[in-house]
């Protein structure tokens, strides 16, 4: 697990830099909260418009494929907290496999999910008939 964000925070700090000489070589001398504005504000304009495209589409055949998508995300974040704030306290283990076996959880939960919602609809279909 530390060398996964070893791995991440090698590749933040490596466009930080490299944006920031990019700036500088156009002659704008951006401070890290400037930088931190314009990048973050840029990123999440470009994610906003491809998510809402792609939930657009979606939204046509399944409000539960987003409504997935939405939750596997917030865990994805709230697993990597977990894993993060163990390291911190020293509290638990901090591993990737953790992270790894708890959105497997999810995911199977979910597959049951539907697997119970598809035989309901299907009961009830059949026995309409």
């Amino acid at each position: 697990m530390i060398k996964a964000l070893k791995f991440i925070t090698d590749i933040v700090n490596y466009w930080h830099d490299k944006l920031t000489l990019l700036a500088n070589h156009f002659g704008f001398h951006f401070n890290d909260k400037q930088l931190h504005f314009l990048v973050i504000g840029s990123l999440g304009m470009v994610l906003y418009i491809f998510v809402n495209l792609l939930f657009k589409y979606l939204v046509r055949y399944s409000l539960t494929t987003i409504s997935f998508i939405y939750t596997f995300t917030v865990l994805v974040v709230f697993v990597f907290a977990i894993e993060i704030e163990q390291k911190l306290t020293g509290h638990g283990h901090m591993e990737f496999q953790d992270i790894v076996n708890g959105l497997w959880g999810f995911i199977v939960a979910f597959a049951l999910y539907i697997g119970v919602r598809f035989i309901t609809r299907w009961l009830r279909k059949s026995l309409r008939h």
